[in-house]
């Protein structure tokens, strides 16, 4: 079972930094007053306003922020500004048994989807799937508050993992299937393949979501996964939004699905919102889940938190 980090209450502290591409510093500010305004105390990784171009610092500067954070202990939780790009870099440079160690609620997508599973993987730390720091301001929708406070601020277990109202959960492949979860954006688990942080998939759910890609690209990824065998051992699959994905050729997002993914014959759940899209359920990575598509429900069957 993977380790949970302590609960996030009214008043702790968070940190903030930025792992992957850089950030204006105005968005920054305003998203740290937005978590200020909520009653956190926020701490600020050296390197948060940094900007190298396509990354906001050297791996090793931005490996040593995170670290910062997870040996501080004050800080109960740690928010990235955003994913962007280049936070696969960082990975060589972490101390996994440290974090091990200080265990924290750390959340993010995007290209933050491969520091996630990797945290999972080497350092059995439950990891959320859910808000960016872009994401801490006005015009978010409740939905999205309420998956993040609910996973990392309370210990109610089990607990269902529904859509906002009017937003289906549609189930394809019928299974009852039990396993932890993995996964998050397409592109970036894609990339950790072949490397010494490559995700094990035999025996977990595998949540998948993409946005702004052509339909084409998104079958030639799910084709290098269905390759490197992560469809062959993976308990079962639950694929979230496409948001912008272009059709290409004439085949839309749901064609892919019907012709690629039912195909694999693994339970298959679909149209789950998270990630890119509008509304941002909160995935708990490396906790254990239940996919029932008999029932059309997912479920997280542990607290994700601890006291």
């Amino acid at each position: 079972m993977a380790i949970r980090p302590p609960i996030l209450r009214a008043g702790d502290t968070v940190g903030v930094v930025t792992l992957g591409s850089p950030r204006d510093a105005e968005t920054i500010n305003a998203r740290i007053q937005f978590l200020e305004n909520l009653g956190f105390n926020v701490v600020i990784g050296e390197y948060t306003y940094s900007s190298m171009g396509f990354v906001s610092a050297t791996p090793q500067q931005r490996a040593a922020d995170l670290m910062r954070m997870f040996e501080d202990p004050e800080v109960r939780a740690i928010i990235p500004s955003r994913g962007g790009t280049g936070v696969a870099d960082i990975l060589q440079y972490l101390d996994y048994p440290v974090i091990n160690q200080n265990p924290k609620i750390i959340t993010g997508y995007s290209d933050i989807t491969v520091l996630l599973n990797v945290l999972y993987i080497w350092a059995n730390l439950i990891t959320f799937h859910s808000l960016l720091l872009l994401d801490f301001r006005s015009t978010t929708p409740a939905y999205n508050f309420d998956q993040f406070f609910t996973a990392t601020s309370t210990i109610t277990s089990p607990r269902l993992l529904e859509n906002p109202p009017g937003i289906p959960l549609v189930s394809r492949v019928q299974g009852d299937v039990t396993g932890p979860i993995v996964g998050g954006n397409l592109t970036s688990f894609v990339d950790t393949l072949g490397t010494p942080f490559e995700v094990d998939t035999r025996g977990k759910i595998l949540f998948i979501e993409e946005t702004h890609e052509p339909i084409s690209r998104v079958y030639r990824l799910i084709t290098h996964l269905m390759n490197a065998g992560k469809f062959n051992d993976c308990a079962g699959i639950i694929m979230g939004e496409c948001s912008n994905c272009i059709p290409s050729y004439g085949k839309t997002y749901e064609n892919l699905i019907n012709e690629v993914m039912v195909p694999i014959g693994k339970p298959l759940m679909t149209n789950l919102a998270s990630g890119h899209g509008y509304y941002k359920m909160a995935i708990p990575i490396g906790a254990d889940v239940n996919l029932n598509t008999f029932n059309n429900t997912l479920t997280v069957l542990e607290p994700t938190v601890g006291l």
